[in-house]
């Protein structure tokens, strides 16, 4: 297959020499290890100190990893990436809260999104995190199987209610709905829920999706049990793939409580099962859409290569491809172009309060080996053809 991410043109037409600048000193920055250390330590201290520090933050970091402070401070950039054909996913990036007041203002927050998506082909999906509706431990304890007592049971009426209220009103509107994955030892309780929702909600076409962290080993098989399910009793189901976000938490806590730990054992297993899903879903896509949310070119390669083998054009509602905004350009814009369907995580929010968004991306480029020099590469391509 021709290598169409080696386009730097098409990559960052849309970035100016500034824009192009900014990231190639970011990208610069986060390579150091070291300073990414040092500068989270840093930020932390002055957020915390309430510091005059949103001014820097939101002229650096924050505008290049983020679409701005609400979703209509967002519409700038979904409306310039849409002129490409690279659609928008608003991202309300606030972490979850265990008060009442935060989790129904993020509820409020989604389903504005959600209307804003009616309005805007350049919008095709909302998206919310099971933690954003509901107590972490309540969900940690739900998935043990612990009995609650009678004022857990109210609060996780309420966390029903919104996951309800939200995937009905998607549904009304006909705009699908991404939800997000989290820790292992939360994670059952929130796919039970989000089965629940596919059941009511996906009769005729998947509009709830959930999220398969494919570093961990059991996913393949939860995958193929769920589809069992959907086609015997007949419902759609919607499945964003990534590989994971929590891996070192999730290794430290196994090793910590003495538990095998649900982590591939390799990076190499688990790009294995991450394509393994992909060519598994392509065979039933009747009743299976997939969002493969994946900076790995390889992985966008082969999955371009299934369709094609397939028979399944670029453009086929089934199927989209999807990246952070900030990040691999390279992907989604060449994708765009060639006409498969695209879609960027655009976060927003108050400054102070994604910071902790921002840092852990900061800290995953850091990690990931080949992701920061990547970008770099890129970006030092596209400055040497602009000439500056």
């Amino acid at each position: 297959m021709n290598p169409i991410f080696e386009d730097t043109q098409i990559a960052f037409e849309l970035k100016s020499d500034s824009e192009l600048e900014r990231a190639y000193f970011l990208f610069k920055m986060i390579s150091n290890e070291p300073l990414v250390k040092m500068g989270t330590a840093v930020t932390n201290f002055a957020i915390k100190a309430r510091l005059p520090v949103e001014g820097l933050i939101r002229a650096t970091v924050f505008d290049h990893f983020c679409g701005g402070v609400n979703e209509n401070d967002c519409m700038t950039v979904v409306d310039k990436m849409w002129e490409k054909q690279v659609c928008s996913v608003l991202d309300y990036s606030v972490e979850g809260s265990n008060e009442e007041d935060p989790l129904d203002n993020a509820l409020a927050t989604v389903l504005r999104v959600l209307d804003f998506a009616k309005e805007r082909d350049a919008i095709p999906f909302a998206v919310f995190k099971p933690t954003g509706y509901g107590r972490f431990e309540l969900f940690e304890k739900i998935g043990k199987g612990v009995a609650l007592t009678e004022k857990e049971t109210a609060e996780w009426g309420r966390v029903e209610r919104r996951f309800e209220v939200t995937c009905k009103k998607a549904y009304d509107l006909d705009v699908s709905l991404l939800i997000d994955a989290e820790e292992s030892w939360m994670q059952s309780a929130a796919d039970q829920l989000v089965e629940k929702m596919m059941r009511k909600y996906n009769t005729e076409k998947a509009i709830v999706f959930n999220t398969l962290q494919m570093y961990r080993w059991d996913r393949m098989d939860y995958l193929k049990k769920l589809h069992s399910t959907a086609r015997k009793d007949n419902f759609k189901i919607g499945i964003k793939i990534v590989r994971g976000a929590y891996m070192e938490k999730e290794n430290e806590r196994a090793e910590e409580k003495g538990y095998p730990s649900p982590i591939c054992a390799s990076k190499k297993a688990t790009d294995d099962n991450f394509d393994a899903a992909v060519e598994y879903m392509l065979t039933d896509l009747d009743t299976i859409s997939i969002f493969a949310g994946t900076h790995n070119e390889n992985s966008c390669y082969k999955l371009m290569q299934l369709m094609r083998d397939a028979g399944v054009p670029p453009n086929d509602a089934h199927i989209w491809f999807g990246q952070l905004y900030g990040m691999s350009d390279h992907i989604s814009f060449n994708l765009a172009a060639k006409k498969y369907n695209v879609a960027k995580y655009l976060p927003f929010g108050p400054v102070r309060d994604v910071m902790p968004y921002l840092i852990r991306r900061a800290e995953e480029n850091t990690s990931v080996a080949g992701q920061t020099s990547r970008e770099l590469s890129l970006l030092k391509k596209e400055r040497k053809r602009r000439n500056i």
